[in-house]
């Protein structure tokens, strides 16, 4: 197989690839869709592949793994990477102009793994988290900090999405950075919120802490239509998105969290709350309470039983379900790691770091 040798990484996306390298499995080595790859071109009904110097691929071996990526026929702009181990294995644009990935399986396994991996550091940065909330939502004025707590605050209670612009933009699908004063109304002391979200599941929360209510509702009051606004030093509104809140949750919680770790957080507390209640006569029985169990989390999230499954509830939950352990295991930790587990936890959080520590 012929193909130009890969341009070098430099600035940003060097300093990426040696982070990433670090964590890579030995297999895989960190690409990007900057450097030359192979190209998908229409030919006819169907479609033909050039390596980086323009000349058609016929290599049998490429054109199998070209059709394992199931990249869809509507993509544009499609790059592939020449090498079967790259990190991400092909990005495009789909209808909208979204640009879409497709990673290798072992660097998506290992993804979820180091997600579920930093669960147990979460744990026991919530409580420094929660405290740091409780001092910014009483700074009043509007300020960026009180704003910013009150979303994480509701990140917190409430498993919503954080929300993305191009998302808002193109598919009219929002989450708490990007939503509009018309989702908000106010009913005596409640805030009920009312939005559709990604996947076109419409939202609808409500939230009856008067701090919660208060803050929100003078957010509301100020020009503009995005809900969530702060005061500049001049009193100018400004906008916050995701990256703040991500930001203030590094800064505040003292490690790399984002906002998908209260959702992965949450669903893993809640899948095992409700499997700790059941009992299971055999395997077959424990496998349909882990599917009641997924449906319910995907219900409370917004997401489907599989991606549940896949992405949120840590499957050190189900496992012990599925194995009959779940029980026992609860019961050793409690003895074992009790005094280990941070107290201003709630009561299932407990439970659940205390699972983490076995």
């Amino acid at each position: 197989m012929s193909s130009k040798a890969q341009a070098p990484l430099r600035g940003p996306a060097r300093r990426t690839a040696r982070a990433l390298a670090r964590t890579l499995q030995p297999a895989l080595v960190y690409v990007s869709d900057e450097q030359p790859g192979w190209q998908r071109v229409r030919r006819g009904r169907g479609f033909a592949y050039l390596d980086a110097a323009g000349r058609p691929l016929r290599e049998r071996e490429a054109l199998q793994r070209i059709r394992r990526l199931a990249i869809p026929p509507a993509y544009t702009d499609v790059w592939i990477c020449p090498q079967a181990n790259g990190h991400l294995q092909a990005t495009g644009r789909d209808a909208r102009g979204r640009k879409q990935y497709r990673y290798h399986p072992d660097w998506q396994a290992q993804r979820d793994a180091d997600k579920f991996e930093r669960m147990l550091e979460f744990g026991r940065a919530l409580p420094r988290l929660r405290a740091r909330i409780r001092r910014d939502l009483a700074a009043g004025g509007l300020a960026r900090e009180q704003v910013i707590a009150t979303l994480v605050h509701l990140l917190d209670t409430t498993f919503v999405r954080i929300g993305n612009d191009e998302y808002a933009r193109l598919n009219g699908s929002y989450g708490l950075t990007t939503l509009r004063d018309r989702h908000a109304r106010f009913l005596g002391g409640a805030l009920r919120l009312k939005f559709k979200g990604k996947s076109a599941v419409v939202h609808e929360i409500e939230v009856d802490d008067p701090r919660i209510v208060r803050i929100v509702r003078r957010c509301q009051d100020l020009p503009g239509q995005e809900l969530f606004q702060y005061l500049d030093a001049d009193g100018t509104p400004r906008s916050i998105g995701s990256a703040d809140v991500n930001d203030y949750l590094r800064e505040a919680a003292g490690a790399d969290f984002t906002a998908k770790d209260f959702r992965t957080w949450h669903a893993s507390v809640q899948a095992l709350e409700r499997l700790a209640r059941c009992t299971a006569g055999s395997p077959a029985e424990a496998r349909r309470l882990v599917r009641e169990a997924l449906a319910h989390v995907a219900r409370q999230l917004g997401n489907t039983v599989a991606v549940c499954r896949k992405s949120y509830v840590h499957p050190r939950v189900l496992a012990c379900f599925v194995e009959g352990t779940l029980a026992d295991s609860l019961a050793c930790a409690a003895g074992r790691h009790g005094a280990r587990v941070p107290a201003a936890l709630r009561a299932p959080e407990r439970r659940l770091m205390g699972l983490l520590q076995l």
